[in-house]
């Protein structure tokens, strides 16, 4: 008997616009749904699972830990902490780690890392660039960072102390900061993502480091939903050959267990000292579990690689099925993490793809994101391709 799915559940709070799907269970990049049907996951739970759907590796070790200890608190030493944040401080050439939930608190410390930085310094109020059409999170000070005033609206009075900045333009940011002594941090996404998947260039970056160098700034380069492994590297701004001060990262680090974390180099590890800041359920026995055994697993099964390989024959194929088309405005991004924008609204193709069988999103009104596990392969990315193309099409065409 098919289960029939509420749009709006009558108990919940009316803040998701849901597609009528309830997902069932997994395997690899399918899923299906409670009525049988399946589809294959171009979205990976927004960036999120990294090793697809009932990884082979992964839940054997989740079960272990499940069955030894789930939660501690902070109070008390939780080993695989240490195990984690030596993993990432040998990845991405940083020096310490806080650990946290969610991308959203990941960025909040940042935001609270750079105003302690201002203070320490005597600057009574620090103030941070931050870019058009960026996306930090929903808090209030996330929010007030975020470059999207239709998420912003209705929740004012904002945070003060942002200048906001366009993306790539180097002398716009030295214009912006010009005699401020108030400046404390850079911060930016690697490739915005909410914001439709837009691409910092390198030379952009590696001017932006150099700047924060010669100011005595934080480059707080918030790696989100761009890191671990979805670029072929394992953070998006390794690609231009630079380290930040802060890294917040979150999504991919788990696998689906909510894991967040702060990585920091030597201008900004030792800012925060007990009592500065905290979290309940940050660096939990479980979560940390899931960090250490998806980065052994990316490690193990050659996932950065696959990421760059299979990404550039993903966007390939777009390229060649799309690319021409009048109401296709471009195809970019890197890796598995991929937008394709179009001249006009296409928020309607999630519904299509998934009634199709593909599960997709659409961000900044006009680009469809593509994010899948970074398990997927060249057949399962010809045939995303073959679904979403056709969709594609014919939406311009019912348009033009």
């Amino acid at each position: 008997m098919a289960a029939h799915i509420e749009a709006q559940s009558p108990h919940t709070m009316n803040t998701y616009g849901r597609v009528p799907i309830a997902l069932s269970h997994g395997q690899g990049v399918r899923v299906w749904d409670v009525n049988g049907k399946s589809y294959l996951d171009g979205l990976g739970g927004i960036a999120v699972n990294t090793l697809g759907h009932n990884h082979p590796k992964l839940v054997p070790a989740l079960q272990d830990q499940i069955a030894k200890i789930i939660h501690s608190s902070n109070y008390y030493h939780v080993p695989n902490q240490e195990k984690l944040a030596s993993k990432l401080v040998d990845l991405s050439g940083l020096t310490n780690v806080f650990f946290c939930s969610t991308g959203l608190e990941a960025n909040e410390a940042a935001l609270k890392l750079a105003r302690k930085f201002g203070h320490d310094k005597g600057i009574e109020k620090p103030e941070i660039v931050v870019y058009e059409k960026a996306f930090h999170g929903r808090s209030i000070a996330t929010l007030s960072a975020t470059g999207n005033v239709k998420v912003q609206a209705g929740f004012g009075p904002l945070v003060e102390g942002f200048i906001r900045v366009p993306v790539n333009d180097i002398d716009a940011l030295k214009k912006a900061t010009h005699g401020n002594p108030n400046v404390v941090a850079v911060f930016l996404e690697a490739i915005q993502g909410e914001g439709g998947v837009n691409p910092f260039q390198m030379d952009y970056l590696r001017q932006a480091r150099a700047l924060c160098d010669e100011r005595d700034w934080l480059l707080m380069v918030d790696e989100v939903q761009c890191g671990m492994g979805r670029t072929g590297k394992w953070f998006a701004h390794q690609w231009a050959g630079i380290k930040p001060d802060v890294m917040p990262l979150a999504k991919g680090l788990g696998s689906g267990v909510p894991v967040g974390a702060v990585v920091a180099g030597p201008r900004a590890a030792g800012i925060f000292q007990p009592g500065n800041h905290g979290t309940t359920f940050g660096g939990n026995p479980l979560a940390m579990r899931a960090g250490v055994e998806t980065i052994r697993i990316m490690e193990e099964d050659g996932l950065l690689a696959n990421a760059a390989s299979t990404g550039a024959h993903l966007k390939a194929a777009l390229v060649r099925e799309l690319g021409a088309l009048p109401g296709v405005k471009e195809i970019r991004g890197q890796g598995l993490m991929i937008g394709v924008e179009l001249t006009r609204p296409c928020g309607v193709l999630v519904t299509r793809a998934a009634e199709a069988g593909l599960l997709i999103s659409v961000t900044a009104d006009t680009v469809i994101r593509l994010v899948p596990p970074l398990i997927i392969t060249p057949a399962e990315a010809d045939e995303l391709v073959s679904i979403l193309a056709p969709l594609v099409k014919s939406l311009l065409a019912e348009q033009s």
